[in-house]
């Protein structure tokens, strides 16, 4: 751990970091989104602008404008 001893990131500061930017979202039952991070509060509820859902990777719907519930992702990667 050279160099970054004792850094930690709290999920909400990188949240905040990935805001305006392309986002991955994983959700409960293998549900993909991808888009853009506009918002996000306490509970991570999570608004994404230019919202997809994929399947295997691939677009089957293109959303624009979605609200995610916080209590349903498993995971964000930018």
């Amino acid at each position: 751990m050279s160099g970054q001893q004792g850094y930690v990131q709290r999920p909400l500061d990188a949240l905040g970091k990935a805001t305006n930017s392309p986002v991955l979202i994983k959700l409960k039952g293998d549900r993909e989104f991808r888009g853009i991070l506009k918002s996000f509060d306490l509970h991570m509820n999570l608004v994404l602008n230019d919202a997809e859902e994929l399947e295997k990777g691939e677009v089957t719907r293109r959303l624009g404008t979605v609200l995610i519930r916080g209590d349903n992702i498993v995971y964000i990667s930018p």
